[in-house]
């Protein structure tokens, strides 16, 4: 390849760490790449990210025209008059504000309302609750707050050199339930219905925006929310749906117009590119292997070769995986069921078998919630750390009822950030094409393992309310 490369970054503030990658802007070609790991829990100081920016960046920003930042979604940060945080920020896996969720779903006219306004229905994940619950369970701490953000909002602004004001993108905004994907705008009076009065929030800037500089001269994007840093780091198109297995279960696909499910199980996002990125959520995605490993004191992978081992349907065992709790269906208080176990079922390989089956039948619901809002599924990329699995790919498939494909294992959501970056650098109408290698997965379907999933689920639901 003739000529210097130029050189963008993309960032991948996750839950559990932070990742960077440095491409070229042309290919997409990953060049370096570092990693530092995140302290645990569902609140977080955002000190802890920018210290874990700094050490899985360091060495790797020489040469660096442009860097762009994508960040776990909806934890919420408070800042005050002087910028400084006010309290740990509460991340989107923190449930302690279900009943705020309840409670302004109803004093804003129902779950349709809701939708309507913003494409979403309340519940303890998105920001607007956790404003609600922080409004009255730290009243003095919340009349300090002067500005909110959100992870990615928090770390672009504090990367920004240049002074001005924080920014955020649609996609990030979306998630917040006091954005409108269909105005385009902030709802200010949810904001007032869940605080109690108005705080500033950060600019909503366009998708290849260039919002600042770095002390060292690298242009920033206006970055955006991991999710739409995923689906710009895959290539998504009409069409394809995303299923990436990380500490949560993200599932989505692209939309022309807005979307608006009154029963809350589908988020009416807009994506990093202008248009809208319908996702469904869970809290339990790889997480739920590891616990059963741990359980069994089998590593993943022998759990993987455990659950190869046992035939589909794991004996008649059925795992309702809402281990902590679960946002998709909304059962902030719930805790995973093991169902139909009898001694001739009783084994390390059914319990592994069921592990892979009932975290994946979780997807499988998310799946026909997109369908039914009208998202094209034509193809299933399967990403994030479970997507390694050989148990994993061998019954997605399965249960999904659409090809699988897998795309090379990649950090994709850095890999989007990077992208973005490289977009905002070229000042062109669209982000640079940069090829996916995937691999197609297949097997033979299982209906009646997704079937009794789905009644276990059913008859379980009185238990778990």
């Amino acid at each position: 390849m003739g000529g210097a490369r130029t050189l963008v970054a993309g960032v991948d503030s996750s839950t559990q760490s932070t990742k960077v990658v440095i491409c070229d802007a042309e290919t997409g070609e990953v060049l370096r790449a570092g990693r530092a790991p995140h302290p645990d829990g569902t609140e977080v100081d955002p000190r802890a990210w920018w210290a874990a920016y700094e050490q899985a960046s360091a060495g790797l920003l020489d040469g660096v025209a442009a860097i762009g930042v994508a960040g776990q979604q909806q934890g919420m940060i408070c800042l005050d008059e002087a910028g400084e945080v006010l309290r740990p920020a509460i991340l989107w896996n923190d449930t302690r504000s279900a009943r705020a969720a309840a409670d302004l779903t109803a004093e804003f006219g129902g779950p349709t309302a809701w939708a309507d306004a913003v494409g979403l229905v309340p519940v303890a994940s998105f920001t607007v609750t956790k404003l609600r619950w922080f409004s009255r369970a730290e009243p003095e701490l919340a009349d300090r707050t002067s500005t909110v953000l959100l992870p990615h909002d928090w770390l672009t602004h504090r990367l920004r050199a240049d002074g001005g004001e924080p920014t955020t993108d649609r996609g990030e905004a979306s998630g917040t339930g006091y954005w409108s994907p269909v105005a385009g705008a902030y709802r200010q009076d949810l904001v007032r219905l869940a605080f109690g009065r108005d705080v500033a929030l950060p600019r909503v800037a366009g998708p290849a925006e260039v919002v600042g500089e770095t002390a060292s001269g690298a242009l920033l994007s206006a970055g955006t929310g991991d999710t739409m840093g995923g689906a710009l780091g895959v290539g998504l198109r009409p069409g394809d749906v995303v299923v990436s297995l990380g500490t949560s279960g993200c599932v989505y696909g692209l939309s022309d117009g807005p979307t608006a499910d009154a029963s809350g199980l589908v988020a009416g996002y807009a994506d990093a590119t202008g248009r809208f990125l319908p996702l469904v959520c869970t809290l339990n995605a790889a997480r739920v292997l590891v616990a059963v490993a741990d359980l069994l004191g089998r590593s993943l992978a022998e759990l993987d070769d455990l659950a190869l081992a046992a035939r589909p349907g794991a004996g008649g065992l059925t795992l309702l995986p809402y281990l902590d709790g679960e946002r998709t269906p909304d059962l902030p208080d719930a805790r995973g069921l093991l169902a139909g176990l009898t001694r001739a079922n009783a084994s390390a390989a059914n319990l592994a078998r069921a592990a892979v089956e009932g975290m994946l039948g979780g997807i499988a619901d998310a799946l026909h919630a997109l369908r039914a809002q009208h998202v094209p599924v034509d193809r299933v990329l399967l990403i994030g750390g479970a997507a390694r699995s050989r148990a994993v790919r061998a019954v997605a498939p399965a249960l999904f009822g659409a090809p699988v494909s897998v795309p090379r294992p990649v950090e994709y959501v850095a890999l989007g950030a990077a992208r973005q970056a490289a977009w905002a650098l070229s000042g062109n109408p669209g982000p640079p094409p940069w090829p996916v290698e995937t691999e197609e997965v297949t097997a033979a379907g299982t209906p009646e393992v997704y079937e009794r999933y789905v009644d276990v689920r059913q008859r379980a639901l009185p238990l778990l309310t």
